[in-house]
């Protein structure tokens, strides 16, 4: 048994420990100028939550959710720019930073004539990008305590739903950029985030949209990822969140898959 047991823990620890690797990197090379970034991710967010949540919702008053639950609007629309703080933050760092380490930097190249495969190099650059993003949805979630939004208990769970969107959409970002040709391929990437930001039942709830763009709106991952974070902050919709968490898990095990599987044709051709 031990014989058997003993190789897969060393493989495990190895695989942390190349993937750390990468991850304490982009730590240090960043460092000077992490407070700059941790503000200019959280900033547009919050901007939408006030500028929208709270202005627009002073107008709107409350709103009635499908299962009868009255909230205001602010607190709907809070879980929203959280779970799209998510999805932005994981895509800004695994797509435009990752193609220019791929594709201009040559980054990889050295790290490949370690012992560090493309699997590990993925896996580090999203564990990055998540501690990255969870600095975002710390902060962003206590604001939303301090606004009454949600309760220290619900933001606490929130969180790691939170993390979880990111890991799905980064590891989505990871796969589509290793088939990018050039920078301007990510104006493609800039339009399909815009409209999954728009039509995710982010301003108002999807029950409303007509049945076809209902349907197609809650297959995307967004949409999931809203539903999630919302039924956690507000108490909504019972155990139904289960169904997105396995959804984001699958999409998470896809994206690093299809990723490290293209990084491995790129990086040994």
């Amino acid at each position: 048994m031990v014989a058997l047991v003993l190789p897969r823990l060393v493989g495990v620890r190895d695989l942390a420990r190349r993937s750390g690797a990468v991850a304490g990197r982009n730590v240090a090379a960043l460092r000077p100028v992490y407070w700059v970034l941790l503000v200019s991710g959280l900033l547009e967010p919050l901007l939408y939550l006030f500028s929208i949540g709270v202005g627009v919702g002073s107008l709107i008053g409350d709103l009635t959710l499908p299962g009868g639950q009255v909230v205001g609007y602010a607190t709907f629309v809070a879980p929203a720019m959280l779970a799209a703080s998510a999805m932005t933050g994981a895509l800004a760092e695994t797509t435009f930073t990752f193609f220019g380490k791929i594709k201009y930097l040559k980054l990889y190249d050295g790290m490949i004539a370690t012992p560090v495969r493309p699997f590990e190099i993925a896996l580090g650059e999203l564990g990055w990008a998540m501690l990255r993003g969870s600095s975002y949805s710390v902060a962003f979630l206590v604001v939303m305590v301090a606004m009454g939004l949600t309760s220290p208990v619900r933001a606490l769970v929130a969180l790691p739903a939170a993390v979880l969107v990111g890991f799905a959409f980064g590891a989505l970002g990871l796969a589509f950029a290793t088939y990018l040709r050039s920078w301007q391929d990510l104006d493609l990437m800039g339009s399909a985030q815009f409209t999954l930001f728009l039509f995710s039942g982010t301003f108002v709830p999807a029950e409303t949209y007509p049945t076809v763009l209902r349907w197609l709106v809650e297959v995307t991952p967004l949409y999931r990822s809203v539903h999630l974070i919302r039924d956690i902050s507000i108490g909504a919709g019972g155990w139904t969140w289960l169904l997105d968490v396995l959804y984001l898990l699958v999409l998470t095990g896809v994206g690093l898959l299809v990723a490290s599987r293209r990084m491995n044709a790129i990086l040994y051709r």
